[in-house]
């Protein structure tokens, strides 16, 4: 009996760190309050405190959810590529029209890196962790991988596409918003490929 206790408090935890995940990305951490997320996951607010100790706990445990939806997506979109192709491939997806329109779901770091200097530390963390493994992610699909510089090329390419989200997203042109990641593609797509 215990154990299936802790099995519908798990599954109720988890229900409620999706329900932050999506809610952080679609309305930032300070547009995010327990009563919303709590009635989002079907639940009152006054059982938020048998799962965090804190509103910044659930935060930190909301940005990691989001960081590791992101680079799950990544890590799918490389598995299912052919390997000279694997890091365009990852760029077009990461730069789709689907991925500007799904704040909600999409990329964590864009949807949120510009509040991030104003959270928690524990929040902080969670979010360096989950961008520093885009960045190894991205380094691994490199050409020169293992090579001098690699390194700070997954660093500029996962830059410049974070910079490029947001910008397709903060603009109300879509034809801006199409050059844009276009440009994006054409710059950071070697020659030849």
């Amino acid at each position: 009996m215990k154990r299936a206790v802790t099995r519908s408090k798990e599954a109720t935890h988890d229900r409620i760190v999706d329900a932050a995940a999506r809610a952080i990305r679609r309305s930032g951490y300070n547009g995010t309050g327990v009563a919303d997320i709590m009635k989002e996951a079907g639940l009152t607010h006054g059982g938020f405190y048998a799962h965090f100790p804190s509103r910044e706990a659930m935060l930190a445990e909301a940005a990691d959810r989001a960081g590791s939806e992101s680079v799950a997506m990544m890590e799918r979109i490389a598995a299912e590529s052919p390997s000279p192709l694997t890091l365009q491939a990852m760029m077009q997806a990461y730069l789709s029209e689907a991925h500007v329109a799904a704040v909600e779901t999409g990329c964590a770091t864009a949807a949120l890196g510009s509040e991030m200097p104003r959270q928690a530390p524990e929040v902080r963390r969670a979010a360096t962790r989950r961008i520093k493994e885009m960045i190894d992610l991205v380094a691994r699909q490199s050409p020169d991988w293992g090579q001098p510089g690699a390194h700070e090329h997954a660093l500029v390419t996962v830059a410049t596409m974070v910079g490029t989200l947001i910008l397709a997203r903060a603009v109300d042109d879509p034809k801006l918003s199409a050059a844009l990641r276009k440009a994006t593609l054409n710059h950071l797509t070697p020659a030849g490929d």
